[in-house]
């Protein structure tokens, strides 16, 4: 079975950085495609970026671009979403997802997702 797990979420101040982790198992990791969505209380599932081996990332939310980046860790079957510059529209519950069909951006449909890791931004 294809699992993901978001860890990282937690409490910081604006403008301090924060990295969150997805781990995959049960699928080969040579390639991937990774989607991060956040949804804030009361909004809507909103997509963050898409993230793969190729084509890297093609970012949704233009207030994210040059503050969120991604890295990987093939031995840990492990994508980050480093979070920089942490901004007060950034709070949400961060989830991760794959295409376990496709391997490229943009995905269709996502067919396994995380749990989601909540990121709250205050001072």
């Amino acid at each position: 079975q294809v699992q993901l797990v978001e860890s990282g979420g937690g409490l910081v101040q604006p403008g301090a950085s924060l990295t969150l982790s997805c781990t995959v198992s049960g699928l080969e990791f040579d390639y991937y495609v990774v989607g991060w969505f956040r949804q804030a209380p009361g909004k809507e599932r909103e997509g963050v970026l898409c993230a793969s081996n190729e084509e890297g990332v093609t970012y949704f939310i233009e207030s994210v671009k040059g503050r969120f980046t991604i890295s990987r860790d093939d031995a840990k079957k492990t994508v980050y979403l480093q979070m920089n510059n942490l901004k007060p529209e950034d709070p949400a519950g961060y989830s991760c997802a794959t295409d376990t069909t496709d391997y490229a951006c943009p995905v269709r449909e996502y067919d396994v997702w995380g749990q989601g890791t909540q990121v709250t931004v205050s001072a």
